[in-house]
């Protein structure tokens, strides 16, 4: 017999969570039902496997994401990176578990998950087209900022910055050079 009140949606999201505590490479089946009081089998009924349960902690991450990025671009504000940079960093912070569930690119054969991706990279091309970029620069663009911003926030997660100075500061040190170089590279073109 189900567990009253329990859904996909309820399933994925205590997976979720649970991948914030534990790491999303630890989350498992028996992890989940042992969470929800719930026999293994009884998952079955809302996921597909551990395949379609890290799907679904994947869509609700990205979509969660993207929210964070658009809210902090909704302003005239949002134009800098200076403002908008740490949502993204925020949310690998605050959801470490949910944020690894995000890096992957989706697979060709599943269009909702790559459509949930391309929804995120929406504020992204905005910011970045704000600066005078445009086509195969604005990907090359963003693939770079991911790579710095996901970088600095999978370091600062494990712990990796052990010296005394202000990581907000080192932060805002790394945004300021990298609109440097999108401004070098915008006079270039």
């Amino acid at each position: 017999m189900p567990r009253a009140g329990l859904t996909t949606a309820v399933v994925v999201r205590e997976a979720a969570d649970l991948a914030d505590e534990i790491g999303y490479d630890a989350l498992t089946l028996t992890a989940v039902a042992t969470r929800l009081k719930v026999a293994v089998p009884s998952l079955y009924k809302h996921v597909g496997g551990l395949d379609d349960l890290r799907r679904g902690v994947a869509l609700m991450a990205i979509a969660e994401l993207g929210s964070a990025m658009s809210a902090a671009i909704a302003d005239d504000a949002g134009r800098d990176l200076q403002a908008w940079a740490p949502a993204y960093r925020r949310y690998a912070l605050d959801h470490p578990g949910r944020y690894a569930a995000t890096v992957r690119a989706a697979p060709a054969d599943d269009p909702e998950l790559r459509a949930a991706g391309e929804a995120t990279l929406r504020p992204v091309f905005e910011v970045l087209g704000r600066r005078g970029l445009a086509g195969d620069d604005i990907v090359h663009a963003a693939r770079s900022l991911r790579a710095a911003l996901h970088g600095y926030a999978s370091l600062e997660t494990a712990g990796g910055f052990g010296l005394p100075q202000d990581v907000d500061r080192s932060f805002a040190w790394m945004l300021a050079n990298f609109e440097d170089g999108l401004a070098a590279q915008v006079a270039r073109a």
